[in-house]
């Protein structure tokens, strides 16, 4: 109470049941059954959970940290089952890394309602399979829209799934692999020159990426420069730049024919790194050319991800991939705390 630890000895009574012959023990009105601290602790341990790492919090309510697990395991546990639950028409999936290593995990997000659906453990095609499987047939009749990067895994999952569903490849995840080709030509670039156009090329990485409105003078006469000296560069740059106005068309027969144009000039562009993206643009093109009528993304998934690597930051990391996804849908999914007031009630009555 206050700045004084109060502490409760109490001895619950245990009476027989005369009709199951089951021992069965008193229930308080300050405590859950089989739990070591009250309600009103509770409720406080996992408001405040939501904001610091479980650590700080288990040291300033002088608790051990595994009590303050298992409080937010059972707050999990019930937010997941009195959330609402709304049909889902249009969702995202993204993987976050979790570990070094390659150690991931899926997030399934309503792209309508910005919340966040489900997590899984790796990306493999078994982790969305897992995902539909708890979504059950009758609620994944209503998806009609997907939206994912080109992993196979989960192309397929989808497919497997719900093939009524449109699947989009995001738009994001197509574009990054974009700047890597031109990259990939700037390196290539480097190593072959030699003098001053090696250095008038070192440094322009940023340059090349950035969106033409959003240089600074500087940055516009070093390109003015860079067009001047290096062919190969400015045919990867031009491509890119040329690219981009994919995502300006709505007619998917227009978007179609401007798609498959840019594709023979990327692949006659005698640019390895830009031949091998328009070979990635080739396999996924029904995908690419979903944008024209769907228009979503994962932006705000990816958006998402970064508070979700927040939780572990905030936490030095986490040893047990249970507790990672529990401090996840914590502090991201928005799921409705107990009444632990209603929970009093329900044992003095």
């Amino acid at each position: 109470m206050r700045d004084r630890p109060l502490k409760l000895n109490y001895q619950p009574f245990r009476v027989r049941c005369l009709r199951c012959q089951k021992v069965k023990v008193e229930k308080v009105p300050w405590a859950e059954p089989w739990s070591r601290v009250t309600i009103s602790l509770a409720a406080a341990v996992a408001l405040l959970a939501r904001k610091l790492n479980w650590l700080e919090v288990a040291r300033h309510f002088q608790l051990d940290w595994k009590t303050v697990v298992q409080i937010v395991q059972r707050v999990v546990a019930e937010g997941l089952k009195q959330r609402r639950w709304k049909a889902l028409h249009v969702i995202g999936v993204d993987e976050v890394s979790r570990k070094r290593g390659h150690r991931y995990l899926t997030l399934v997000y309503d792209l309508e309602r910005h919340r966040l659906v489900w997590i899984g453990e790796d990306r493999k095609k078994e982790t969305l399979d897992a995902f539909f499987q708890w979504l059950n047939r009758r609620r994944a009749r209503s998806i009609h829209s997907v939206c994912c990067d080109m992993w196979a895994p989960y192309a397929k999952s989808v497919h497997q799934h719900v093939p009524r569903a449109t699947l989009v490849f995001d738009r994001f995840h197509l574009v990054r692999h974009l700047l890597d080709a031109v990259d990939e030509v700037r390196r290539s670039e480097v190593r072959r020159l030699s003098g001053s156009h090696k250095q008038l090329i070192k440094g322009t990485r940023f340059i090349l990426l950035k969106n033409p409105w959003n240089l600074t003078d500087a940055q516009r006469d070093s390109l003015f420069d860079l067009t001047r000296i290096n062919l190969r560069l400015v045919r990867a740059y031009l491509l890119k730049e040329t690219f981009q106005l994919f995502w300006h068309y709505k007619r998917r027969f227009y978007a179609e024919r401007f798609l498959r144009n840019w594709l023979w000039k990327a692949s006659h562009s005698r640019l390895k790194p830009m031949k091998k993206f328009a070979q990635l643009v080739r396999s996924h093109i029904d995908g690419i050319l979903a944008w024209t009528t769907l228009r979503i993304s994962n932006g705000a998934l990816e958006g998402f991800n970064n508070k979700v690597k927040l939780v572990s930051h905030r936490a030095f990391g986490f040893r047990t991939i249970s507790h990672y996804i529990a401090a996840i849908y914590h502090v991201c999914a928005d799921l409705p705390l107990p009444d632990f007031s209603k929970i009093a009630q329900d044992a003095t009555g």
